[in-house]
């Protein structure tokens, strides 16, 4: 008798089968797949044509974010427990759709921009776009994820590969130093969190986010509430290294720096999409009956976050090598803060969907808008290496349309007309602080709010000033007074991208907040 006929006449077999809904795993396994094609492709194309490896990877990377197409009909869900429908390790909900946009759309935009960073620093195209798509498609799994410990397996996928290619310039001390520091941080945070994870499980025998929360409401032993206690403050420990949240954001500037410019890029924007919805999915889904615990923890860290990082950036030297990039990793840290407040905020009101939105529309606006950043400084870093601030001044009359794009970008960040998304979403993270109570953590967000304006400002002055002569030197005249390169086909679609992103963003700001609380969990 075949197995079929088995398990379809009662056998016992059959209460430990089930289906694989393929449609909702789609995004990830395409970007996996693509990863193991393009490995193999390798050995076997030659060195002349190995550009075709990255417009291969472009389009899996597309094919992925297209896929998320036939899931908006619902939320999907499969890899459930026998007899439990509702408990499963991979839902495909409205929350996971609008963070794997986000991540395979910015993988999208930072594959553009690796397709001549790959040939500028003769990076191995293999193994890059292998690591590529592999951490995209590990990205794109965690806001899925829905046990413990499958998000701890889709935070390691995301993450290990980024190590590599951080220091993949072969022979760079800068490169292989940032390595370093990202490998060491990214590694104690694992560990905490491993160690967290397992006390949780101690604690309430499960690794199912919603086991996990009904079982935490009713322990029975007070010393199983203590282990509970502190699995709950070392997951969020964990989770506060991968976001960059102070103090655990040490690894930041030399990371970005040391790191080729497109996987800078992908960390501030990809990685803090993956740190942020591993931390939603841990506190809101997961630890619900702690919010009197992580609410307070996450204000302060909020505060601690955005303060550092703004101070930090406000007082880089323009004239210092990789000034540019710097102040570009400083500000993403003191972004990260902004990001933090609305999850704060999730843990003193009834109902956390709107706050949760915020910060979900918060990270759209931030991704379109800081991948278009650095999509600038890698196209000023093709003549200028060095990449400091003063290395942008008098932009405007050398490109006027890359300095109007980056002044663009710059004010969305900053939250200035005419980057209305920009203020839009600093908007609604305010008044998802105010709604919740945190009056204070409104102030010290308006505070920053102000510092960072400065040196937002600072830098898109610098764009529209003339450049300065050198000393003794006679200013050129004529066509050949700013002589300029050709822009890279994949640069320039990447920038584009971003500026019409972004626009459409600011043209319509509350579509992107309403679409962003109805995906909450």
């Amino acid at each position: 008798m075949s197995p079929t006929i088995l398990l379809a006449a009662g056998n016992p077999l059959a209460s430990m089968a089930q289906s694989v809904d393929w449609l909702a795993i789609a995004p990830p396994t395409i970007a996996a797949a693509v990863a193991l094609v393009v490995l193999v492709a390798d050995l076997f194309v030659p060195a002349t044509r190995k550009p075709l490896l990255g417009w291969v990877a472009i389009a899996g990377l597309a094919a992925a974010a297209l896929s998320l197409l036939p899931l908006l009909d619902g939320g999907r869900r499969t890899f459930c427990l026998t007899g439990y429908p509702t408990v499963c390790s991979y839902v495909a909900d409205p929350f996971t759709l609008v963070i794997q946009f986000l991540v395979l759309a910015g993988a999208l935009l930072t594959a553009l921009l690796s397709v001549d960073a790959l040939k500028d620093h003769d990076l191995p195209a293999g193994e890059y776009w292998f690591l590529l798509l592999s951490s995209a498609a590990g990205a794109a799994l965690l806001p899925a994820s829905r046990d413990l410990a499958t998000l701890v397996i889709a935070l390691e996928v995301a993450s290990l590969p980024a190590f590599a290619l951080v220091g993949l310039r072969r022979g760079d001390r800068l490169s292989s130093e940032a390595a370093l520091k990202f490998f060491l941080s990214s590694v104690a945070a694992t560990a905490v969190m491993l160690l967290g994870v397992s006390f949780l499980y101690a604690a309430t025998g499960s690794l199912h986010l919603s086991r996990v929360a009904h079982t935490l409401t009713h322990l029975p032993d007070p010393r199983l509430a203590t282990l509970a206690s502190a699995g709950v403050a070392l997951s969020l420990v964990g989770f506060a290294f991968k976001t960059a949240a102070a103090p655990f954001h040490f690894w930041v500037p030399d990371t970005y720096v040391g790191a080729p410019l497109p996987i800078a890029a992908y960390l501030s924007v990809i990685g803090k999409a993956v740190g942020f919805s591993g931390l939603i999915l841990i506190t809101v889904e997961g630890f619900p009956s702690y919010a009197d615990v992580w609410g307070p923890a996450l204000a302060v860290l909020a505060a601690l976050t955005m303060t550092v990082g703004n101070v930090a950036a406000l007082r880089q030297d323009p004239h210092r090598a990789h000034s540019a990039v710097r102040l570009l990793a400083w500000s993403s840290v003191g972004q990260a803060g902004y990001l933090l407040v609305p999850i704060a905020a999730a843990g003193y009101v009834d109902n956390p969907g709107r706050a949760i939105g915020s910060t979900v529309a918060y990270a759209l606006m931030y991704g379109a808008v800081n991948l278009g950043a650095f999509a600038i400084a890698a196209l000023v870093a093709r003549s200028s290496p060095a990449n400091r601030i003063a290395d942008y001044r008098g932009l405007y009359a050398r490109r006027p349309l890359a300095a109007l794009a980056l002044g663009f970008f710059l004010l969305c960040l900053a939250g200035l007309p005419p980057g209305i998304i920009g203020l839009f979403a600093k908007v609604t993270v305010f008044s998802a602080a105010v709604d919740a109570g945190l009056a204070w953590l409104a102030v010290v967000m308006a505070v920053n709010v102000v510092i960072a304006l400065y040196y937002y400002l600072q830098w898109t002055a610098v764009l529209f000033r003339g450049a300065e002569p050198a000393a003794g030197a006679v200013a050129p005249e004529g066509p050949e007074a700013a002589p300029r390169a050709a822009v890279p086909a994949a640069l320039t679609t990447a920038i584009a991208l971003a500026a019409v992103l972004g626009i459409v963003l600011s043209g319509a700001p509350q579509l992107v907040l309403r679409f962003a609380s109805e995906s909450l969990l």
